[in-house]
């Protein structure tokens, strides 16, 4: 069991909870380009008070998201972040299942259809997508805050939308027109970020080990590439449209694979890993057209009926492509995405774009995303630069961690482990007693993954519980050797503030 903080230090904390923190706003520090964030300022329209924000709840929603879905089973319908919210929301079929999702601090709501009955559905159209064509249908997919089935048609063929869902077995759907049918984004010739066959252009998506993942409508299995400077690059190795489309492109020995993507602003964006983002985030794409381009997650598990054949299991966003564009990176705060598949429109008038999630693509070949750094460091304050620190390197169950001067100990190296921050002998950072209130001690303790022990670091610098949607706070403003740390309302403020080292 996890060691309980003894009986006089509930009084102290008490005390804490009653105490005012003073307002010293910090200058926001991104883990994310300038590019990045130049991107994120034009097109979601966000100061950089309010990118930070966005950066910390985006951050943990994942896990909030993941844990919720498995322990509601039947009872998920959804989750989604709505815009402006602090906190995920996630739909629900019960008054039981409401009560356990703010248990994980997540806002309930109520839904109809649980997620399984939706992937049902959806499934029920997947199946004769091959006939998605002639009934003049241009896709589906969940609208997961709606909850309802949603058939794309051509203005006009709205009836037949419907039968074409009803042969399918699929019940009750709601048809919405699509002016456009979406299409890939590869239909470009000239100098640029790769060449495929001599003459067809597209965009790298994200290093592996061993080259890069693209878009499998880019090319075919065996087709030759050239790099940006048309130096020969390497050969497709896998690829698979339509069904799919993705792509992994194996290179040769001139070409290193490197943990970031082009900012199209003379510098790199930094690839931390692969967490799903939720639905609501703010997701940002790159390409050799368009450059750096942000919008929102709108949707995932979607089908697109293009011209060649229907896609399914695509992510929907808001941020503009053009073709050219195609296999390009999409990135949330610094956790890869997906890779551009097509869409609709363009950056003059606007669109809606389809990716490819990065993960399947890794899962389908076997391949090991290229990431920055390894995942045990320390964590650094913004602040004072005093490294997080368990005294005297006893690492007890219950024992407070404090802030140290940085030494490179194994007191001070954390490991990101299936959401939780693990010590270099496999104790868990953990908020005492699970507490949600301001003040709880930030303590160690036996490792058992709860709530308690879930943290995400921000792309904004926070490092929050997401339980209790609170961040990790170095208490009293105390700069010096031995400062506590607790948990206190995320105010962007520099004692919240915190880095790898």
């Amino acid at each position: 069991m996890r060691r309980r903080m003894p009986a006089i230090a509930v009084a102290t904390i008490t005390l804490i909870t009653l105490t005012a923190q003073p307002s010293r706003a910090a200058t926001p520090h991104f883990d994310v380009s300038p590019g990045m964030l130049a991107a994120m300022r034009r097109d979601l329209k966000l100061d950089d008070a309010q990118i930070a924000a966005r950066l910390r709840t985006e951050a943990a929603a994942p896990v909030i998201e993941k844990r919720l879905r498995a322990r509601l089973g039947s009872a998920f319908a959804g989750a989604w972040i709505p815009a402006g919210a602090s906190k995920l929301t996630v739909a629900v079929t019960n008054s039981q299942a409401e009560a356990i999702v703010r248990t994980e601090g997540a806002t309930p709501a109520r839904a109809h259809s649980s997620a399984a009955d939706l992937s049902a559905t959806r499934t029920k159209l997947d199946r004769q997508a091959s006939k998605a064509a002639a009934a003049q249908v241009r896709g589906w997919y969940v609208d997961v805050p709606g909850n309802p089935v949603v058939v794309l048609a051509k203005p006009g063929a709205e009836a037949e939308a419907r039968r074409f869902a009803q042969a399918g077995g699929a019940g009750p759907v709601t048809v919405e027109p699509l002016a456009e049918q979406p299409r890939p984004m590869y239909d470009i010739r000239g100098g640029d970020q790769y060449v495929i066959n001599g003459n067809t252009l597209c965009s790298v998506g994200f290093a592996v080990a061993g080259g890069f993942v693209s878009a499998g409508h880019c090319g075919s299995a065996g087709s030759p590439t050239l790099g940006y400077n048309n130096v020969s690059q390497g050969t497709f190795a896998g690829s698979s449209f339509p069904g799919n489309d993705y792509s992994w492109i194996q290179t040769n020995g001139n070409w290193t694979p490197q943990p970031w993507v082009n900012n199209y602003a003379g510098g790199n964006v930094l690839v931390a890993g692969s967490a799903d983002a939720a639905i609501g985030s703010s997701i940002c794409r790159s390409g050799r057209t368009t450059g750096w381009r942000c919008g929102t997650l709108l949707g995932r598990d979607e089908t697109v009926v293009y011209a060649q054949g229907a896609v399914s299991g695509l992510s929907r966003s808001d941020a503009c492509a053009e073709p050219g564009d195609s296999g390009g990176s999409w990135i949330s705060g610094n956790q890869a995405q997906g890779v551009t598949s097509g869409g609709t429109g363009n950056c003059t008038s606007g669109g809606t774009m389809w990716f490819q999630p990065v993960n399947e693509i890794l899962g389908a070949y076997g391949l090991s995303l290229t990431t920055s750094g390894g995942s045990t460091s320390s964590l650094v304050s913004d602040w004072n630069g005093l490294c997080i620190d368990v005294p005297n390197s006893n690492f007890s169950d219950g024992v407070p961690l404090q802030m140290w001067e940085c030494n490179n100990t194994g007191a001070q190296k954390w490991t990101f482990v299936n959401g939780t921050l693990q010590t270099s002998n496999n104790k868990c950072m953990d908020v005492a007693w699970g507490s949600t209130a301001n003040g709880a001690v930030i303590q160690i303790a036996n490792c058992s993954g709860n709530p308690a022990q879930q943290f995400v670091l921000s792309a904004a610098g926070d490092l929050v519980n997401p339980q209790a949607n609170k961040c990790v706070d170095i208490k009293d403003w105390n700069g010096n050797w031995g400062a506590a740390l607790q948990t206190w309302d995320c105010a962007g403020t520099a004692n919240q503030k915190w880095h790898r080292g």
